[in-house]
């Protein structure tokens, strides 16, 4: 029994040592276009099949959840209109989640688009965050909690909410969560998303999590609640420069 399993093996060696040795050779072909213009005619079929779903979509997409009273622009710089948009409607929802969260926090390339003053439609929220990103909640101790400040002073500043941040020669001037100095030895709760959180952007500073909750929910829905939620209150967006990331010379 044992010599068959020996010779059983040395066959399966030697095949596929011996396929590793073949070389295919590409076979080349005589290749066809076709230009494709205005001749062709639109299949009928198709287009009425697809066609309720795209009506159906469009009339998603133009759906008016809430109003803008500023075009809240994205830029580059510490802090935001869009950013600080983006970051206060996701404390909001985190808190929802976890009434002890504090600080919520996202990236500047995370954001993908401005959105415009006037009506907010679901369109415009899948532009400023069209990716399926999870909201995720992280437990950090205060020391952690200063990586991460040191991480947002080395970038020049991120969307975030819940914190005042003061940056000079991209380090730590001034660090505050909810108003207070961080104790290094107590726990803060962290909203973000999925994303950051598995170190995208090159955050590097969620390695020792003291807890993580993944959440079903993603940031853009996030977000259409907390429009929604502001216009059933009859409130518009109002986002405002706060001075919570500023750079000093």
């Amino acid at each position: 029994m044992r010599s068959s399993l020996r010779w059983g093996s040395f066959l399966v060696a030697a095949l596929l040592l011996t396929s590793c040795k073949t070389q295919l050779q590409p076979t080349v072909s005589k290749d066809r276009f076709y230009e494709i213009d205005a001749s062709y005619r639109t299949d009928s079929a198709i287009v009425n099949y697809y066609l309720p779903y795209k009506h159906q979509l469009e009339a998603e997409m133009n759906r008016i959840i809430g109003f803008s009273d500023l075009h809240l622009t994205k830029t580059r710089d510490a802090e935001s209109l869009a950013g600080n948009f983006f970051s206060d409607a996701l404390l909001w929802k985190g808190k929802q989640l976890d009434p002890e969260v504090q600080i919520s926090f996202g990236t500047k390339g995370g954001i993908r688009n401005d959105l415009k003053a006037g009506d907010i439609t679901i369109g415009n929220i899948f532009e400023i965050m069209p990716f399926e990103n999870a909201v995720t909640i992280l437990s950090l101790s205060g020391t952690d909690i200063l990586r991460w400040a040191d991480y947002m002073a080395q970038s020049g500043g991120q969307p975030c909410s819940g914190v005042t941040l003061v940056i000079e020669n991209k380090k730590v001037k001034e660090f505050l969560v909810q108003g207070k100095p961080v104790d290094p030895k107590a726990t803060y709760k962290l909203v973000t998303y999925d994303y950051l959180a598995n170190g995208g952007d090159y955050v590097d500073c969620f390695d020792k999590v003291v807890n993580r909750v993944d959440y079903p929910q993603r940031v853009r829905e996030s977000l259409i609640d907390y429009v929604e939620t502001q216009t059933k209150q009859g409130k518009h967006i109002q986002a405002k420069l706060d001075g919570r990331v500023r750079i000093v010379e």
